[in-house]
Order: C-alpha cells, then structure tokens, then sequence
C-alpha cells in the first residue's frame, strides 16, 4: 500500500470472504459491520441472512457446512455471550465456524454497559475453544481473514477474528 492510501478493510473483508468461497454471510444488524454487510448482499452468490440473536448463526453456520456450504457469522462482541452454549455444538462436532466480531467496549467507548463483554470476549471465546486473532490495522484485515477461513475450513475449527474497535472507529450516537 501506497504512503498516503488508507486501506478499505471492509472491501478487503468482502474479498477474503468471496475468495474462500463464502456463500452464506450470518448477521445481526451492527453498524461496525455495515459496508461488510451490503457489499456480501450485493453479491448474487452470496445469502445474507439477519438474525434475531447472534447464536442462531451458530445453527446456520452447521447448516450450511452439512449441507456444502461455507458461511461466516458477523456480531459485535456483546453478542458473544450470546454464543457460548452454542459453541459446544462447534466443538463436539467438529464443524468449522469462520466469525468476525466487531470490538466493543475499548477505545472511546461511550457506552458502559459494552465495557464488559468487551473485555471478556476474547477469553470467553478462547474458553469456548475458539481460536482467537485480533487485528487492529486496517491493512492486515483481509490477510487475517483470509487466514482464519483457511484455517477454520481446513481443521474444522472455531475461528474469531476481532476487529478491534479503534479499527472501526468508536461509536457515537451523538452528531
């Protein structure tokens, strides 16, 4: 990357998801995700599918890999905890699951109530024996996920990438 050029980590996201044959893209509505998400939706060979709570992508993301499919679940890190019982089915069966979790509770965090699970995801995923990589930079984003896919895919492994939240850039629901 040129000095001066500022990387698009979400177009690079959307390239490392098609490159590993990603067909279907599992969500809850987030904004930290948003380019993310129109862009997998523009795509004809992709199926977006919003859920209600973040661990029903857990069953989608089963769902698809039996059925001869690939998928990623998108969530912010308060829906981890929404996760953590339906991990096990990862686990015991064996079945790959490709997440990218968008960090909140960290830098310039407004919200309180996010601070916590902010701080626990990144344990709670690795309890839940979740391989855990974390990126910051906006120009290792599609490298990282492109890497996780490969590894997750290839072991049949549970798989996080957390997008740190001074990557996103911090919320604000003031203007």
């Amino acid at each position: 990357m040129s000095e001066g050029t500022v990387a698009d980590w979400p177009a690079d996201s959307y390239a490392a998801l098609k490159s590993a044959d990603i067909r279907q893209v599992a969500y809850v509505p987030d904004a930290g995700h948003a380019r993310l998400i129109q862009l997998c939706a523009s795509d004809p060979a992709m199926r977006i599918v919003p859920l209600t709570s973040e661990e029903e992508g857990i069953g989608l993301a089963a769902g698809a890999w039996l059925g001869g499919q690939r998928s990623v679940l998108l969530m912010q890190s308060s829906g981890v905890g929404n996760c953590i019982n339906a991990l096990a089915l990862i686990e015991t069966c064996r079945l790959p699951l490709l997440t990218l979790v968008t960090m909140r509770g960290e830098f310039g965090e407004f919200n309180p109530w996010q601070v916590p699970m902010g701080r626990a995801t990144p344990e709670a995923l690795a309890l839940a024996d979740v391989l855990v990589q974390r990126v910051s930079e906006a120009d290792e984003v599609g490298a990282a996920i492109a890497g996780a896919a490969r590894l997750a895919f290839a072991s049949y492994r549970a798989v996080a990438v957390l997008l740190s939240q001074q990557l996103i850039g911090a919320k604000s629901f003031q203007k």
